[in-house]
């Protein structure tokens, strides 16, 4: 049977106390919400923080709101919840077509927004669609807060450029008028990790693509985005020929490998095929069409 190594256990009350224990109990200690990553590698020996600090009683993390021209998500938000989520559907269509192929209902339920972004898995599917947005997190240490821009805040696979005492309080996306996204993924079954998987996120002004985020999941791209991508359709038109344009430089710019869910010439022709499929989606989305 797989156990993890023995830990001591702490509980915060507050975001300031959150700190205060991180930094008591040293680089060692980790934060738990929902822990649907870290326990189980904590039972593969892979993880063996010394202390767990549940944070699961800061009610003021799991908000979300839209502040003037910012939507605000708390870093406790449930997946569900942001799936479930009015203004987050109004304003941000990619993010529910990512949340309803994350995982499954038990691990959307407990989840946390937070917790994607902080174990940093190339192919976690949140992560890339954020950094598609161009979202910003807050983060909070000893010395106050700090925003960081979530293609800055990995630093490598499961690492980030997070302070050992500083904890991840919310998400901060722009909401700029005219924006329409999607996102797509292939998965070899319900539930699992992408084979591959693309987002889109694109702002017209009539036929013209005036800017665009574009996100590639789990195919070796990094921090998860297809700047050449971007670059590549800004100025042209929103016809299929900028879409197929689109595909032919997501599969050049990503980098995947060859694993138990495919070779890297397959994750990288559906890089490309997945980019096409969002960008179209999200034009679609932008002038109001049905799709």
């Amino acid at each position: 049977m797989q156990v993890p190594a023995e830990f001591d256990y702490a509980r915060a009350a507050t975001i300031d106390e959150a700190v205060a224990l991180l930094e008591q109990h040293g680089e060692d200690s980790r934060l738990i919400a929902g822990g649907h990553s870290l326990l189980p590698m904590m039972k593969l020996r892979l993880a063996n923080p010394t202390t767990l600090i549940d944070i699961n009683d800061l009610a003021e993390l799991g908000r979300i709101s839209l502040d003037g021209n910012v939507l605000r998500i708390g870093a406790m938000v449930r997946h569900a919840e942001l799936l479930d989520s009015a203004v987050v559907a109004e304003h941000f269509a990619i993010l529910r077509d990512a949340e309803r192929v994350i995982a499954d209902p038990i691990v959307r339920n407990r989840g946390t927004v937070g917790g994607s972004l902080c174990h940093a898995d190339p192919a976690e599917d949140l992560s890339a669609v954020l950094a598609a947005l161009r979202a910003d997190v807050v983060a909070r240490g000893p010395a106050g807060d700090r925003t960081i821009p979530v293609r800055e805040l990995a630093d490598g696979p499961f690492q980030t450029v997070l302070e050992p005492a500083e904890i991840v309080t919310e998400i901060r996306i722009p909401v700029r008028p005219g924006a329409g996204s999607a996102y797509a993924k292939v998965h070899r079954c319900a539930g699992d990790y992408a084979v591959a998987a693309a987002g889109a996120v694109v702002w017209l002004d009539g036929d013209t693509i005036t800017d665009a985020g574009i996100a590639l999941a789990a195919v070796g791209a990094p921090h998860n985005v297809g700047a050449a991508t971007e670059a590549a359709i800004r100025g042209r038109s929103a016809d299929e020929e900028t879409f197929e344009m689109a595909a032919s430089t997501a599969s050049q710019e990503c980098d995947p490998y060859t694993d138990q869910r495919g070779p890297a010439d397959y994750k990288r022709a559906l890089a490309g095929e997945l980019t096409k499929r969002a960008l179209r989606t999200a034009v679609a989305r932008s002038r109001g069409e049905q799709v």
